[in-house]
């Protein structure tokens, strides 16, 4: 859990990066070192991601359609491994932040920024002090939260439980956020507010997971200082980070094993096709497997060893800097096991009681014109995006392995799928696999390149920006689907 502050004498115990200004223990014996990569991402080689943009003219003309910072900025650049998929993010991005809508524009970038605290993603928070100003934002509102206006501020709560913990979502939270008074939200208000929200939060796991870099040196803009907390800076490279991927050191470390890995799920894909055209697991089974399932999702815990690499641990390691906690209110609220251990009677979120399609998407269109085609669209997209392909192997339906990744998600979000078989979770997500879509989905800022390198090693860059984004939607989507149930209970 990260801690707010620490007393006099603790202190002593910590030490400030002078690059990052990121807070660790002494103990961790950090040793500097020359970041591994340069270009938009930590984790991705500079070529492969340039060589995408070079091509590709769609994307320069996307970003010239539908960018808000009217550049190709870091994600844009990665997310372009995957131009039909970019399509649909952008324009959906620039709807929530330019179009027509209930909330005015500063309001919408200032959101923004809130969500993106909650993880500690400071390039997003730079991002959108830079839009918030251009858009004619106060600056004093940037200063913390106690200088925005209470509406504003009444936010806090929803946006703390979307991010960690949506299921505790109520009716009487929406009721309290509406009610009649000078601070209150109308509803087509707060669904742009909760889109928004949801947006960014997922956004966030993107840029962790995806090891997005700085877009520039933190500096002064527009009069304001920039964050300077980067989650992927030397000390975590020289710590933490620094084991690169076999296949891009040129070492034949695990090649042999992990070509074996590909096979046997390329094998257990196959064996898990032909089973469900034999016949049909039982409901009942189907309903022990997802239980079994959400409760092992328990023991699946960011941090823990992978093969022989040394502990990766963060047991409280990092503080959040004045920076980014001016921002949000109980910096140490974060996620929680949906299933908590010794818990025999576990709350389960149907998906069939109320789905995106029949439910979610209509209310959120009623409320907000138009959004809800768009984020159906892009969900639609990342879901169905496939190249038929899986490492060197061609000719490859993914369909059960892109299936297992989103709902895995769901999963650890207490949202169950009754015609899902939760046993093809285990037997195509192997742990490390699981380990990552935990942090990336649960604990963003605790992405390290080692997690991103430790699963389907023989697998391209391109392919795991692709589980990426799938992690990114499902995250949205159950985020989403939590706050229009409560607002469609407060509205019967």
């Amino acid at each position: 859990m990260n801690r707010g502050g620490s007393s006099a004498s603790a202190s002593a115990n910590y030490l400030l990066c002078t690059n990052c200004r990121k807070v660790l223990r002494k103990d961790k014996r950090i040793r500097v070192s020359q970041p591994l990569t340069r270009g938009p991402s930590a984790f991705i080689p500079e070529k492969e991601v340039v060589q995408a943009n070079t091509v590709d003219e769609r994307t320069n003309f996307l970003v010239e359609e539908y960018s808000t910072s009217g550049r190709l900025d870091n994600i844009t650049q990665v997310m372009s491994l995957h131009t039909q998929y970019l399509e649909s993010f952008l324009r959906s991005q620039f709807y929530m932040l330019r179009m027509d809508g209930p909330l005015p524009l500063p309001d919408r970038h200032y959101i923004a920024i809130m969500a993106a605290a909650r993880h500690q993603c400071s390039y997003l928070i730079n991002m959108h002090v830079d839009e918030f100003l251009k858009t004619g934002g106060i600056a004093e509102w940037l200063n913390g939260l106690e200088y925005v206006p209470q509406r504003l501020r009444n936010l806090n709560e929803i946006n703390k439980l979307l991010a960690h913990r949506p299921w505790l979502i109520t009716k009487e939270h929406i009721q309290k956020l509406v009610k009649t008074g000078e601070n209150n939200w109308s509803l087509p208000e707060l669904v742009h507010a909760v889109v928004l929200l949801a947006h960014y939060h997922a956004l966030a796991s993107f840029v962790f997971g995806s090891g997005i870099n700085p877009e520039r040196e933190p500096g002064v803009s527009n009069g304001f200082r920039l964050i300077s907390v980067n989650s992927f800076c030397v000390c975590d490279l020289a710590n933490d980070n620094s084991i690169e991927n076999a296949s891009l050191s040129g070492n034949n470390f695990g090649i042999v094993d992990s070509l074996g890995e590909l096979e046997a799920l390329m094998e257990r894909m196959k064996r898990l096709q032909e089973d469900r055209e034999d016949g049909e697991t039982t409901r009942e089974e189907m309903t022990t497997r997802f239980e079994k399932e959400k409760k092992e999702s328990l023991f699946v815990v960011p941090g823990e060893t992978f093969h022989s690499f040394p502990h990766s641990d963060f047991e409280d390691d990092i503080i959040i800097t004045a920076d980014v906690s001016r921002y949000i209110e109980d910096p140490g609220f974060g996620y929680e096991d949906f299933s908590r251990r010794g818990e025999e009677h576990l709350p389960t979120f149907r998906a069939q009681d109320y789905t995106w399609e029949n439910h979610g998407f209509s209310l959120v269109n009623r409320l907000y014109s138009d959004i809800g085609h768009l984020l159906d669209e892009k969900f639609r997209m990342v879901y169905n995006l496939t190249y038929n392909t899986m490492a060197t192997h061609e000719d490859v339906d993914t369909t059960t392995l892109r299936r297992a990744l989103f709902n895995y998600v769901h999963c650890m979000f207490g949202i169950r799928y009754d015609d899902y078989d939760y046993g093809e979770v285990n037997q195509l997500l192997e742990r490390s696999l699981k380990v990552y879509i935990k942090t990336v989905t649960c604990y963003p800022e605790r992405t390290t390149k080692r997690m991103y390198d430790s699963y389907w090693r023989q697998f391209t860059h391109s392919e795991k920006v692709h589980v990426n984004l799938l992690l990114m939607e499902a995250r949205m989507q159950a985020e989403l689907l939590y706050a229009l149930r409560a607002i469609t209970r407060h509205l019967t």
